[in-house]
């Protein structure tokens, strides 16, 4: 039989509207801060929604190279770059002194693409002819220039993979990731997602399709998973990036894990009549590769982008999926803090069941404070709840139907960061 490596994530690179960095992304997680304000990005004032989640306070030019000319990059691509040079110190590893195997996958999920790049280079088209595009945005605008970023950095050893499947983009990603390292393709990887949607262009879509909040006025309270009260999710930006090893060889350089990758599945909604469908089957496809019974898991990090239909149809699928232990296993989602960043959404959740390992906190459900009877699951209200967790479930679904889930453990061989 052919061996099969256990995978862990060594490191961890987050930029979020509630905080750039590990150590300010948990802090206000656990204490339900929301990064969601009025839109600052561009003029939004005839727009019906108004708010969004960006990241606060990023000049590219602190986290990127002067040479590497970080204003013509795509923002996207500016927050992964970033935050994989974040992850790969957390791991212990110098950027500029990097000698790692090859190949080294780089695999970076991606939902929206360089919709600011594309946005520019059609009014300067419009104001300016046709031939007076900048030369420099066909490189940038390319769904593969963070992959590619990230790539030329690392040097020669790097392979780089670019993954698009709606919002579970960069959750796909790390379990793309992890299968090259679990085959033995690989050793290391760098992989998650970034997305960077906040644009006239891709606002005026999420609004047409009633996927934005209209609470203008109230924006921290905009984002409100399972709550009766929820009008809709919360667009928001980010990058959450991750690297991960063979557990042997982050054992044998002295690295310390904050959690293994156990367990994915991925589907597709069956029938548009059946919403959920995918969802269910992912779980279900998630907890038998892990040969995790739903009994085994301590905490459910759920997709919960506050939309009054979705939120209310992961609640019934988790109910089918877990029978009666769905009303004992603490079920939270972040999004009332982070807004919902599409491909990063996945990758955010990763980090924060990390963190809740490290620390075993579990972080609340921000803004939940009206009961919904459709949503009546232990939603950690109010404020974090000390808990045991040494196995949690992740849930991401996407437009079209699509759903992934990813079961993590936590690393107890490890003393943690």
């Amino acid at each position: 039989m052919r061996k099969r490596n256990r995978v862990v994530i060594t490191g961890i690179g987050i930029l979020a509207p509630n905080g750039i960095g590990v150590d300010a992304f948990w802090k206000s997680l656990l204490a339900g801060e929301s990064g969601i304000g009025p839109i600052t990005l561009f003029d939004a004032s005839k727009f019906k929604s108004r708010i969004a989640g960006e990241v606060k306070d990023f000049d590219p030019a602190d986290y990127i190279e002067a040479e590497l000319k970080p204003k013509r990059m795509a923002r996207h691509t500016q927050f992964a770059y970033a935050a994989a040079m974040m992850a790969l110190r957390d791991a212990g590893l110098d950027p500029d002194n990097l000698k790692l195997p090859s190949p080294t996958p780089v695999v970076i999920g991606v939902s929206t693409s360089a919709i600011d790049v594309i946005e520019s280079v059609y009014f300067a088209m419009h104001d300016n002819g046709p031939n007076r595009a900048p030369t420099t945005s066909s490189a940038a605008s390319i769904p593969q220039a963070p992959a590619n970023t990230i790539a030329d950095r690392i040097g020669a050893s790097a392979h780089a993979a670019t993954i698009s499947s709606a919002c579970p983009s960069g959750l796909d990603a790390i379990a793309d990731a992890a299968a090259l390292i679990r085959s033995g393709e690989a050793e290391i990887a760098i992989a998650g997602g970034s997305d960077a949607p906040i644009t006239p262009l891709t606002m005026a879509s999420f609004i047409a399709s009633g996927l934005s909040s209209y609470r203008n006025g109230d924006p921290n309270h905009a984002s409100r998973p399972f709550d009766l009260e929820r009008d809709s999710g919360v667009i928001s930006e980010g990058a959450g990036v991750f690297i991960l090893e063979n557990l042997e060889r982050a054992q044998a350089r002295g690295a310390h894990a904050y959690l293994e990758i156990c367990g994915y599945g991925k589907q597709r909604d069956l029938d548009p009549k059946r919403p959920g469908s995918g969802l269910e089957d992912s779980m279900n496809i998630a907890l038998a590769n892990s040969n995790s019974p739903p009994s085994n898991v301590d905490y459910i990090s759920a997709y919960g982008p506050g939309h009054p239909v979705l939120d209310a149809i992961e609640v019934e699928v988790i109910k089918k999926v877990f029978g009666n232990y769905a009303y004992s296993v603490p079920v939270s989602s972040i999004k009332g803090v982070t807004g919902n960043p599409l491909a990063a959404g996945g990758p955010f959740q990763v980090a924060a069941c990390a963190l809740t390992m490290r620390d075993q906190l579990i972080a609340p459900t921000a803004n939940y404070e009206v009961e919904d009877p459709a949503c009546d699951l232990d939603f950690v209200p109010h404020r974090a709840r000390r808990a045991k967790v040494d196995c949690a479930l992740i849930n991401v679904r996407g437009i079209g139907g699509s759903a992934s889930t990813l079961v993590v453990q936590r690393d107890n061989g490890s003393n943690g960061h």
